[in-house]
C-alpha cells in the first residue's frame, strides 16, 4: 500500500529540481560566461604603439591610438624665406632635445600663413635626419580638440626609448573652455610633469592664446581684475620659446616665390614671375608664404610643369 505524501515530504519534493539547478548553475562553463561578459565590459587596456612603424604619427583621442602617418605633408626647410631668425632658434632648440639635453617648450604665433607648422614639421624632418641616432625623434599631432586627452597621451610616451615633439597646430580658447587646464598641468605642473623625452610645440595666431575681448570681459567683471586672467594669461608663459611671425615685406614675398620657383625648376623670365607674383597678391589682399605658394603652384599649371606628389 503507497504511503501518503505528507507536507513535509511534498515540500522537500518541490526543493530538490532547485537544488539540481544551483549545482548546474554554478558548473565551469557558466562561470567561463560570467567572467568573459565582464572583460568585455571593462576597458581595453592601452596597447604600447609600434613607434618604429614611422617618424610621424597622428593622435585619435576617442580609441587612444597613435596612427602613424607614412608621408608628412611638409616642404624642405630650405624653401621657407623670411623667416631665418625664427627657423635657426628653432631647429637649435630641436637639436638640444633630440640630443637629451635642456631645451624649451615652443609657442609659433603670428600672422596667418607665414609658415609656422610648415616650420615644425620642416625642423623635426631635418633635425631627424642629421641626428646621431636617425629615426630617434618622433613628431605627433594632436588635435586641439584633443587636449584634454594629453594626460593620458603622456602616460603612452613617458616609458618609450624615442625622443617626441607633441605638436598642436592652431591652438587657441574660447568662450568656457577649460580644456587649457590639461594643457596647463603638462606643461609645468601637476605631480608626474612633463615626461623628460617630450616637448611640445604649438601654432597660434594670437599670442596670449585667447581672444582680446573674452580677456577683457574677466578683467572687467573681476573683484581683482588682475588676478581673474592670470591664470589664463599664465598659459602662453609656461612655453619658455615665444617666436613671433609678422607679415613679409614685398621683397621677403618675392624671395618666397623665386625660391620655390628655382627648386621645382618651373621656367620663367624674371620680369614676368615678378609681375604676376606682384598682382596675385595684390588680388588676394595679402602677401605670405602661403599666398607665394598658392601663386607658385597656378603658375606651374600654366607653363604645364607637374608638382611632385
Amino acid at each position: 500500500m503507497r504511503k501518503a505524501k505528507t507536507p513535509a515530504t511534498r515540500a522537500a519534493a518541490h526543493k530538490a529540481p532547485r537544488s539540481k539547478r544551483a549545482v548546474s548553475d554554478s558548473s565551469p562553463d557558466v562561470l567561463e560566461r560570467i567572467a568573459a561578459a565582464l572583460e568585455r565590459l571593462s576597458p581595453a587596456p592601452n596597447r604600447q604603439p609600434d613607434f618604429a612603424a614611422a617618424d610621424a604619427f597622428i593622435w585619435h583621442a576617442g580609441g587612444s591610438v597613435l596612427a602613424p602617418v607614412k608621408r608628412v605633408n611638409r616642404v624642405d626647410l630650405g624653401l621657407l624665406k623670411g623667416i631665418d631668425r625664427m627657423r635657426d632658434t628653432l631647429i637649435e632648440n630641436t637639436e638640444r632635445f633630440a640630443d637629451g639635453l635642456p631645451a624649451n617648450n615652443a609657442l609659433l604665433w603670428g600672422a596667418r600663413g607665414m609658415g609656422k607648422s610648415s616650420l615644425v614639421k620642416a625642423a623635426h624632418a631635418s633635425v631627424n635626419a642629421a641626428s646621431r641616432n636617425p629615426g630617434r625623434l618622433k613628431l605627433i599631432e594632436i588635435h586641439r580638440e584633443d587636449i584634454e586627452s594629453l594626460p593620458v597621451l603622456m602616460a603612452l610616451l613617458r616609458d618609450a626609448p624615442y625622443r617626441f615633439i607633441v605638436f598642436c597646430d592652431d591652438l587657441s580658447f574660447d568662450g568656457d573652455d577649460t580644456s587649457y587646464k590639461s594643457l596647463k598641468a603638462v606643461l609645468e605642473g601637476g605631480i608626474e610633469g612633463r615626461p623628460e623625452n617630450v616637448i611640445l610645440y604649438a601654432t597660434s595666431n594670437r599670442r596670449h592664446l585667447l581672444p582680446r575681448d573674452m580677456m577683457e570681459n574677466e578683467r572687467s567683471t573681476a573683484i581683482n581684475p588682475g588676478e581673474a586672467v592670470e591664470e589664463k594669461v599664465s598659459l602662453s608663459d609656461r612655453f619658455g620659446l615665444w617666436l613671433g611671425f609678422h607679415k613679409c615685406s614685398q621683397d621677403e614675398y618675392l624671395a618666397m616665390v623665386d625660391g620655390y620657383v628655382n627648386h621645382l625648376r618651373i621656367p620663367s623670365d624674371p620680369d614676368e614671375l615678378r609681375r604676376e607674383a606682384l598682382e596675385w597678391a595684390t588680388t588676394r589682399g595679402a602677401r605670405s608664404g602661403r599666398v607665394a605658394w598658392q601663386f607658385v603652384q597656378d603658375f606651374a599649371g600654366r607653363k604645364g610643369v607637374r608638382l611632385p606628389g
